[in-house]
């Protein structure tokens, strides 16, 4: 494992602050978006589409805290880009959008360099102000926006609109299901290359957007007896953004990188990971809202108990509350971290989500890899993909 401490010369402009919001293509955006509301506590924010006067796609904007997901489907039959994407690569995460500051000079810089610009800078208005973005293509059908907030006032972007769930109807009060689930913002985001693809993603974030190398690790370190992966944490200057690049290596049977890409269809955003600052309470919450996650084997928290009686670290919550929530701890000499995977999101085994919590690490779960990996190569031996 290696943690790179040179962030190189500050960028002369330009300023990348954290995730604004993620958007994902999705066959049904409305069944999509109620489903993270109803497992991950997320809440309906914003609404655009019919009603709206948006005739060709709709969006379904959802909330927990500052995380905020993107829900999109096409509105009409013969709606070609979405059904290639939707065919290739099925429910999944089209684009990471990133709030910036000088978006002017970030976008030249990036076409001095040679990025491929889907959409040019352009500005959206209404009564709460106004909003520049911009769109680069990244690895495979993955994009980020560029989104330059300025002043402006109202609760997500120009032209949404309350989303229809987010206030009672006129003849009942909408129950709530559940409490909000903890979570506080977007941690990191990690693309699954194929095999050999890591580095030019890698060297694509240092030219375009002027990242850097902030932690990686080699499949020396990280594999099981069946499969490896190697991975390269890429971040901006102030090291408020996170984006892992993974990619897998070979073994003697197929990876989750691997299966990854092949059921996906190519590169693109294997997890999200969502920061919380109780990750107990948040996992209970999930848990009793029918959220499903990879159970660690109890040998795991066996070793775990004799390695930290020789560690300076102390662990505050319960060992065996966390054992019992199947939580994976990982931790150096200053500090720890706590995480969880879900099962994936969808039928197809792409996207899952990361429930995570810091306290004083700021590192990707190293040493939780190996027990990872072999709670995932458990689920893909029984889909028949191991």
């Amino acid at each position: 494992m290696t943690t790179y401490l040179d962030r190189g010369p500050k960028p002369e402009g330009g300023r990348f602050l954290n995730f604004h919001h993620v958007t994902f293509w999705v066959g049904n955006a409305k069944q999509a978006a109620s489903y993270y509301c109803e497992k991950l506590g997320f809440e309906p924010l914003c609404y655009r589409g019919l009603e709206t006067g948006h005739r060709e796609v709709v969006s379904h904007v959802v909330r927990q805290k500052d995380a905020i997901f993107v829900f999109q489907s096409p509105l009409n039959p013969g709606n070609r880009e979405f059904a290639e994407h939707m065919e290739k690569h099925g429910d999944g995460v089209k684009d990471i959008a990133f709030a910036v500051e000088d978006l002017d000079y970030i976008v030249a810089l990036a076409k001095r360099r040679g990025a491929e610009i889907l959409k040019d800078i352009s500005e959206e208005r209404d009564t709460h102000g106004s909003v520049r973005s911009a769109t680069l293509k990244t690895c495979g059908d993955t994009s980020h926006t560029l989104v330059e907030i300025g002043g402006y006032s109202g609760p997500f972007l120009p032209n949404f609109h309350p989303h229809p769930e987010s206030t009672p109807n006129n003849t009942s009060v909408k129950p709530r299901k559940g409490e909000p689930c903890g979570v506080r913002f977007v941690d990191h985001c990690v693309l699954n290359q194929p095999d050999e693809q890591m580095l030019p993603v890698v060297e694509w974030y240092e030219k375009i957007l002027q990242f850097h190398r902030f932690w990686s690790v080699d499949d020396k370190q990280i594999h099981t007896e069946y499969s490896a992966l190697r991975s390269i944490v890429m971040t901006n200057f102030d090291e408020t953004i996170k984006m892992p690049v993974n990619e897998p290596a070979p073994g003697k049977r197929k990876s989750q990188i691997q299966e990854y890409v092949e059921y996906y269809g190519g590169p693109g955003t294997q997890h999200i990971a969502l920061n919380t600052d109780d990750i107990i309470r948040s996992i209970k919450e999930m848990r009793a809202r029918g959220m499903t996650f990879l159970k660690a084997p109890d040998t795991y928290y066996q070793q775990l108990r004799d390695k930290l009686k020789t560690s300076k670290v102390r662990v505050v919550e319960d060992l065996e509350e966390l054992q019992k929530l199947s939580i994976l701890i990982d931790y150096d000499d200053n500090g720890y971290l706590l995480q969880i995977f879900t099962r994936p999101m969808q039928d197809r085994p792409t996207l899952f989500i990361e429930i995570i919590q810091r306290r004083n690490h700021q590192g990707f779960g190293a040493g939780n890899f190996k027990a990872l990996f072999e709670a995932i190569e458990q689920e893909q031996a029984a889909r028949g993909n191991l």
